[in-house]
């Protein structure tokens, strides 16, 4: 329950006042307690020295016990609220009118005494002679013989133990009634504090759960957004900019998922095609042979149909590729190798199948150069696009790689003179030459899928992770030329 914003403001709320409360309490308590001494001090600043005055032998300096118990006696017919000391030069108590078992100091600090004597302001505390903790306001007066020898002084307690407990009566039962009042205004203030900043506090959040529920009815396409509320707090504002600045990026991520899921549609279609081709040409091959008398039965057709299910192979293949690049299950080892065993190995793999299709293989780079790449997936990358050039060069046909020097780079250059790629193809890879920073999957497919293929998508993945730069030149009918950057050791 504690954790609902009405209790929370309430408990708040009710915690501030009391706290207030309390400080104005013990403000206005010591406050009136300084203003009570100050006035009781003053109204009775001249009464030690009146009392010293108009009796004989206080006035000629006496302060022996015995000489002044009969001063005392008269004294004390002022009332219980004073209580009467004479003390010597040091402060010592000489004579007093009370029993000695209520006497609790023997002296008392004369500092205090010469301060009120001097008029300084008012009030002045002094030690009670009857209490070892506490100190109250009295009068003072200084007692000089007949030769103007201070002998002492006469020291008046303004406010003695009696009239204390008279007080502490009388007090304690009106605490008790301005508790039970500071209390119920502390209460009844607590509440209306509530109600206002509950009304101040949660009507733009109430506002903006209820702007939050309009939106759930809105399509995600529509890209709605919060309506901004210039008389709102700035929190509240700079909430409603947040909000909106989610639900912008929700609406361009689901565009671009819708966008995505397009061209993956695209993408199936083309890769459908890709793949029924050899499909069709297997299957329709075999079913030749198998309808075909065992005695006209031709090798000729079986050797079409493997190299349709070799090419299908190779489309599952390079699939399965395209898959794990897609997840980021690929990643890049840079190593130092050197490429011309590298060259060497991709043109013993691609031989027989170039010589099989009349297409030369020229493969000429430095023996002794070393690149920092990843060999396996360099070795991919050629491959891939050795693969489409013998798929699309004809017969006599040439598939060179070599390399190139330009403004201190280092290029490997991979040409052939077939049938080139589609204009849209070339785009996308001229694209990719252009962007050198990270996408996301989501971006890598609408860039890359449909417009081009999964050979040339594994390409411009697999130079991604390599951090190559590839530049691609294509004449239709005339062949193709891809530049890749190269990290020369």
């Amino acid at each position: 329950m504690m954790n609902s914003l009405f209790n929370r403001i309430l408990l708040s709320a009710s915690i501030a006042v009391f706290v207030l409360f309390m400080g104005l309490w013990q403000w206005f308590t010591t406050n009136h307690q300084y203003n009570q001494n100050q006035i009781q001090q003053s109204l009775h600043r001249e009464l030690a020295v009146h009392m010293a005055h108009i009796n004989p032998l206080l006035s000629q300096g006496v302060t022996s016990d015995a000489a002044l118990k009969e001063a005392f006696h008269d004294f004390m017919l002022l009332g219980p609220s004073f209580e009467i000391y004479t003390l010597d030069r040091q402060g010592k108590l000489i004579a007093f009118d009370a029993p000695k078992s209520v006497i609790k100091r023997q002296q008392v600090a004369i500092a205090p005494l010469q301060q009120f004597i001097k008029g300084a302001k008012l009030p002045i505390l002094g030690q009670d002679p009857r209490s070892n903790a506490t100190d109250k306001i009295f009068s003072a007066a200084a007692l000089i013989d007949s030769q103007g020898v201070n002998t002492g002084y006469l020291y008046v307690i303004i406010g003695g133990q009696d009239y204390d407990a008279w007080q502490a009566i009388v007090s304690q039962h009106q605490h008790i009634n301005q508790w039970g009042v500071g209390l119920s205004v502390t209460i009844l203030f607590a509440l209306a504090l509530f109600v206002v900043l509950l009304k101040y506090f949660t009507a733009p959040i109430s506002q903006l759960a209820h702007d939050m529920n309009q939106l759930s009815s809105h399509n995600p396409t529509q890209g709605a957004l919060l309506n901004a509320r210039p008389q709102a707090s700035k929190e509240i504002l700079a909430l409603t900019d947040k909000i909106n600045q989610l639900l912008s990026q929700v609406h361009r991520q689901h565009l671009a998922i819708a966008k995505q899921q397009a061209e993956r549609h695209d993408f199936m279609l083309h890769l459908s095609h890709d793949l029924k081709t050899p499909l069709t040409t297997l299957q329709g091959y075999i079913d030749t042979w198998l309808l075909l008398p065992p005695h006209e039965r031709d090798a000729s057709l079986i050797e079409v149909a493997a190299r349709a299910g070799l090419q299908l192979q190779q489309l599952l293949n390079q699939i399965l590729q395209l898959e794990a690049l897609e997840n980021g299950q690929v990643k890049a080892t840079i190593q130092r190798i050197p490429l011309a065993p590298l060259l060497n190995e991709l043109k013993q793999y691609f031989l027989p199948r170039a010589q099989t299709q009349a297409v030369q293989l020229a493969f000429d780079v430095d023996e002794n150069l070393t690149i920092d790449s990843d060999p396996l997936l360099l070795f991919r990358v050629l491959s891939n696009l050795v693969d489409n050039a013998i798929r699309y060069t004809p017969q006599g046909g040439k598939i060179s790689i070599n390399l190139e020097n330009s403004d201190g780079q280092t290029w490997l250059l991979v040409t052939d003179n077939g049938s080139g790629i589609h204009q849209h193809e070339l785009l996308a890879l001229q694209q990719h030459s252009q962007e050198h920073k990270p996408i996301d999957t989501c971006e890598r497919l609408s860039q890359q899928l449909p417009q081009l293929g999964v050979g040339l998508s594994i390409v411009s993945q697999l130079l991604r992770l390599l951090n190559c730069d590839l530049q691609v030149k294509s004449t239709p009918g005339k062949g193709c030329e891809f530049k890749i950057e190269l990290a020369c050791a």
